[in-house]
């Protein structure tokens, strides 16, 4: 299983946590320090949709209209914190994103 997010991001840090205690192993990548590449992200995009574009974080806030009208996965490469997080792919490829308790209940 890998974990995609940022060291910094506590749900990231809780999706991690609660993980290794259920024995899924999950390796975490820091999207900050190895971005995602792009047919990662155009294949996510598509399989998880427009939720996977963080449009309530500080770094979309600070972005012009211009700059928002721009292709999600250009903004996701430029800008990794665009991202929603964490994003989960399994032992079969399939991806989840977020720690909701949807997401939660399937790696319990």
């Amino acid at each position: 299983m890998d974990l995609f997010g940022i060291k910094t991001c506590d749900t990231c840090r809780k999706a991690m946590k609660a993980l290794e205690a259920a024995g899924h192993g999950p390796v975490f990548h820091d999207i900050r320090a190895a971005p995602v590449a792009r047919d990662d992200l155009e294949l996510w995009l598509k399989e998880l949709g427009p939720a996977l574009l963080n449009t309530r974080s500080t770094t979309w806030r600070g972005l012009s209209e211009a700059e928002r009208a721009g292709d999600p996965v250009d903004l996701m490469l430029a800008h990794p914190t665009l991202m929603k997080r964490p994003v989960l792919r399994g032992e079969d490829g399939a991806l989840s994103l977020g720690w909701g308790k949807d997401v939660q209940a399937k790696f319990s």
